[in-house]
């Protein structure tokens, strides 16, 4: 049951918090705005896609400056219950020290919380839209994607090279596919243009050749065009290099692996975005603990409390 004080302070404190939310995010999109304002004008965006950006914008902004808002609002509406001399009042009427910080730690449990809630489910569904947005209209001619000498292993028996892949037209060139069993390349697959159907997800491989390794000879196969079925899809030939961002947790545990058993060359990128959804929330407590306490400790000094 919260008392009179727990209810006060935790009433500043978030408070104090959603303030500061509401007065550097506005401040976030203006300087995004000014920033951005010449390129959006240039490739005409509609004003849809503008307002649905800022909306992702504001989520992945919040989620970025989450504990320096935490850490703000906790010094903020501290000092002014201490210069209101409130502090000396609490605890010359035999409130403790512990029992004080009580408020702080509940309202830090409940910012970890939003803050979990936000990082793993909300920000991931955000900042696709804005990365989506920031390389269609904002960072036109750099590439979201692994597009060149992409080689990676599809499962634990085949990989895959494509020297150069469209992304808009969905075709790529000089494709190959490695077979292995045992260690030995059992078949390999390679094709001048690889292209993929819509319409019934195959693939089109032109200029086909298909040799079969054997023990006396090989047996090659050629053809102008094969359509077939491959196991990979599209962003196997061409990754995300943001793709980390849009996933939660246990999807970014599984995604890491999977792209480790296919020699991705962004792990090192993608595993720096784990730590962050781990240590978040965490970090939040931290901070407003030895915050307040380190606050605390000088103030009691500083009176003689």
């Amino acid at each position: 049951m919260l008392s009179i004080l727990d209810k006060y302070i935790l009433k500043r404190y978030l408070g104090t918090f959603v303030l500061l939310l509401l007065l550097f995010i506005p401040i976030g999109i203006i300087v995004n705005l000014a920033e951005k304002i010449d390129k959006i004008l240039e490739n005409e965006v509609p004003l849809m896609e503008v307002v649905a950006y800022y909306f992702d914008f504001t989520i992945y902004f919040a989620n970025l400056l989450f504990p320096l808002f935490l850490f703000l609002s906790v010094i903020w509406f501290t000092s002014k219950l201490a210069n209101n001399t409130e502090i000396i009042a609490f605890l010359s009427s035999g409130v403790s020290y512990y029992r004080f910080l009580r408020p702080y730690i509940i309202g830090a449990t409940i910012v970890c919380i939003a803050a979990f809630v936000l990082g793993m489910f909300i920000a991931p569904k955000a900042s696709q839209g804005f990365n989506e947005f920031s390389f269609k209209y904002l960072k036109k001619g750099r590439q979201d994607r692994e597009k060149s000498n992409v080689y990676r292993q599809i499962n634990d028996n085949d990989y895959i090279y494509v020297s150069y892949f469209n992304v808009s037209e969905k075709s790529g060139s000089n494709f190959t596919l490695e077979h292995f069993e045992d260690k030995k390349m059992t078949y390999k697959l390679a094709a001048s243009r690889i292209k993929f159907n819509d319409k019934d997800s195959t693939y089109s491989l032109f200029n086909y050749t298909k040799r079969r390794v054997g023990l006396d000879n090989d047996i090659i196969e050629r053809k102008k065009r094969l359509d077939t079925v491959f196991s990979f899809d599209l962003d196997d030939l061409t990754p995300v290099k943001y793709i980390a961002e849009t996933l939660n947790l246990p999807e970014l545990n599984n995604f890491i692996a999977s792209e480790k058993k296919k020699g991705s060359s962004f792990i090192s990128s993608y595993e720096v975005v784990r730590p962050q959804k781990v240590e978040f929330a965490s970090f939040c407590i931290h901070i407003n603990y030895h915050c307040s306490c380190s606050f605390f400790s000088e103030t009691s000094w500083w009176y003689g409390c």
